[in-house]
């Protein structure tokens, strides 16, 4: 007798303990408690602290309230080409009531998974392989709709479905590279060429621009040189006719002049006439006889000057005389060249013209006058 009450103290202690810890049932925040009573739900547990009956109250399932993750493995799908690709998808969802989560379905997350594998075969057998890969978005928005509407009456709120990757066989991965480099080489080509063509199009505008600023510059010089010429010959031409020139003069520049037309660098070969002589003379006689003309009376100032003027004259005669005799030597001598040392037939060899002769023929002329 003496163990037996403190043994069934002890026992009612236990019970005490079990009893109490049965009935009371803290709940932490974002989760919630399905209870039943004798087999049957009765309630549902919400965060906090909560009663039960002892004995007669049981948890059936605790369920997370929270916004949840799930990544399914890769699953082969089909698409309309004939193509076996690998699509992984990330799946989130979220609880809305616990009381049909648990006695709607046994497993919905089983359930949710094979619900996406099964629209997401039927989402990509409808397309091709290059729409199921740049349709990612599209197909997110198919699938999310289908799981929403489907999961709602298992208390279930899918919020998102996102595709993770699309993995096409690796012959045709292979076959997709080298048509994106194709691509790219393309595209390469095609912006070099552009460049090429405005480089070129730029440069010929340069030299268009170039080549019109350059004729117009021209032409703005060869306007302001014609204009300066002809402002030099009015200048000229008017001095001239200030001046009244004599014939005296102009006989006088005419002399002055032959000395280079016989030194040019293209007369080679000159032919002589043989009144050579009888042209000097009148040209003698036409200095001699300028002041008997008409309207050439000397002035003043110019018979001052006139034995200078006589005496330039006589000197440019001379050097007349001079170049016309090398000219006819020159000539002597190619005609000796050319008919090996025999004059022509047809032409008689001029006579030479000697300066002296010239001279006496000028001053002869100017005694006459």
């Amino acid at each position: 007798m003496e163990f037996i009450v403190p043994a069934l103290l002890i026992a009612i202690a236990l019970i005490a303990v079990v009893t109490l810890a049965k009935s009371v049932r803290i709940v932490p925040q974002q989760r919630q408690d399905v209870v039943e009573r004798l087999g049957r739900y009765k309630r549902t547990l919400n965060p906090g602290l909560n009663i039960l009956v002892p004995f007669v109250d049981a948890v059936r399932t605790k369920v997370d309230m929270r916004e949840q993750v799930v990544s399914f493995p890769p699953q082969p799908v089909i698409t309309s080409d004939n193509l076996v690709v690998s699509i992984d998808t990330v799946l989130y969802f979220k609880v809305v009531d616990s009381v049909r989560a648990t006695y709607e379905i046994s497993n919905f997350l089983q359930a949710i998974e094979q619900l996406t594998v099964t629209t997401l075969r039927n989402v990509i057998g409808s397309l091709d392989l290059e729409r199921a890969l740049t349709s990612r978005e599209e197909i997110n928005r198919h699938l999310s709709g289908v799981l929403d509407e489907t999961t709602g009456r298992w208390g279930i709120k899918v919020t998102r479905v996102e595709i993770k990757a699309i993995e096409p066989p690796p012959s045709i991965r292979d076959s997709m590279e080298k048509q994106m480099r194709a691509e790219r080489d393309r595209r390469a080509a095609i912006l070099n060429a552009e460049g090429h063509k405005q480089s070129q199009i730029l440069s010929a505008e340069g030299e268009k621009q170039a080549a019109v600023l350059r004729a117009d510059g021209d032409r703005q010089a060869r306007i302001l040189q014609a204009e300066g010429q002809a402002k030099a010959i009015r200048t000229v031409f008017d001095a001239i006719h200030q001046a009244n020139p004599s014939q005296k003069v102009l006989a006088y520049q005419y002399l002055q002049a032959l000395p280079q037309i016989a030194n040019g660098t293209a007369n080679k070969v000159w032919i002589v006439p043989a009144e050579l002589t009888k042209a000097l003379e009148g040209m003698g006689g036409a200095l001699g006889g300028l002041s008997q003309m008409v309207g050439d009376a000397p002035s003043q100032e110019a018979s001052e000057d006139a034995s200078a003027v006589e005496r330039e004259a006589a000197e440019a005669a001379q050097a007349a005389a001079l170049a016309a005799q090398e000219i006819h030597n020159e000539v002597r001598v190619a005609e000796a060249q050319a008919s090996g040392g025999n004059n022509p037939q047809g032409l008689p060899a001029p006579e030479p013209v000697s300066p002296t002769s010239l001279l006496n023929d000028t001053s002869d002329q100017r005694e006459r006058g």
